[in-house]
């Protein structure tokens, strides 16, 4: 494989889950190596029933996306119409919303898989007729996630915490 191969973003379905789980198994063991427990956990979500039903449910209701290099899955998101629970409103106009963004950070870091997916987000999202584009992330530790999304384009707007009141989270938003 070269570095050069470029990245081509497929419609996802699915057939994808497995692959789709596999990547947040890899990123949780990437997070773990760093010491960075507070996001996922420690666990492969694939051992997760709700993590599995999780990925599931949106790969199935929404519209999933797959990050591809030369005909590996290096990457993954999903879009939907809004947040899909309870902690987050949605907003007072038409939206999309990015749900299980994640990318190979083994092989792949640094190829630029998420913001290839996320500026894939937008074009979708514009090319949809709507206007708004949110995500919600992690924002503990040193805010890194949070400062990611910003880079991409996101303002950060609501935080919250999670339903137990332990996790930290951010809501952002990006006008496209």
């Amino acid at each position: 494989m070269s570095d050069m191969e470029p990245i081509r973003i497929r419609k996802g379905g699915a057939d994808d889950i497995p692959a789709i789980i596999a990547l947040f198994d890899g990123a949780v063991e990437w997070l773990v190596a760093r010491g960075r427990t507070g996001q996922w956990g420690t666990k492969p979500w694939s051992t997760n029933p709700n993590a599995v039903a999780m990925v599931e449910k949106y790969v199935t209701t929404g519209d999933p996306w797959i990050a591809e290099i030369d005909g590996t899955v290096v990457g993954t998101l999903t879009l939907t119409e809004g947040p899909g629970g309870d902690i987050i409103p949605k907003a007072d106009e038409p939206e999309r919303y990015v749900h299980l963004l994640a990318a190979d950070h083994g092989r792949y870091a640094g190829r630029g898989v998420g913001r290839a997916l996320l500026a894939h987000a937008a074009r979708e999202t514009r090319a949809q007729g709507v206007s708004l584009l949110r995500v919600d992330c992690y924002r503990g530790e040193d805010r890194a996630l949070v400062a990611y999304y910003e880079s991409n384009g996101f303002t950060a707007t609501e935080p919250f915490t999670g339903p137990d009141g332990s996790w930290p989270g951010q809501v952002l938003a990006q006008r496209v």
